[in-house]
């Protein structure tokens, strides 16, 4: 890459990191190439992307966009790191990845920033093993209904009770 290309590739990075609901970096190390190709459409259907950029092009577009300190740490950006940006919900990209690593024993979540808050590789790994945010609202459905079933299957019992009687009454007299 010419020097006016990197200055062209590091403001486009920028604007994409500074766009991002979530930026997560990955060792994708040990992963062919036909599981990348995979793991990018798997990322894109659920909005987001998956970017292999050296690490020197990546710190200088994430001091720019002002990207947490910590992930831009030395400790950080080495060896082989992918960035998994997320452009709509910021935790589907993040289930994408649990999930895929789950089948290929990588990638190895580094560390991100999700919604804002810097997540540290554990962090990462149980956000990834979430149920997607549909779910979770299903869920918190379910558990809020519940009382209303119930209380609504209680008078309903209690109701049979009382036809029942009613027509024992009935009939004996």
């Amino acid at each position: 890459m010419k020097k006016a290309e990197k200055v062209l590739f590091v403001d486009n990075l920028t604007k994409e990191l500074q766009g991002a609901k979530s930026v997560v970096l990955v060792n994708y190390s040990g992963l062919s190439v036909k599981a990348q190709q995979d793991l990018k459409s798997r990322l894109k259907e659920v909005g987001g992307r998956m970017l292999v950029v050296k690490n020197t092009l990546l710190k200088r577009a994430g001091e720019t966009a002002k990207i947490d300190k910590d992930v831009l740490a030395d400790t950080v950006l080495t060896g082989q790191t992918a960035l998994i940006l997320a452009e709509g919900e910021p935790m589907a990209p993040l289930s994408v990845l649990g999930e895929f690593a789950k089948e290929h024993d990588t990638p190895k979540f580094k560390v991100g920033v999700v919604e804002g808050t810097f997540q540290d590789s554990e962090a990462l790994a149980k956000l990834s093993a979430l149920p997607g945010k549909d779910e979770l609202l299903g869920q918190l459905l379910g558990v809020l209904m519940s009382p209303s079933y119930r209380l609504v299957s209680t008078l309903n019992g209690n109701l049979q009770k009382l036809v029942y009687v009613l027509k024992e009454v009935s009939n004996h007299g």
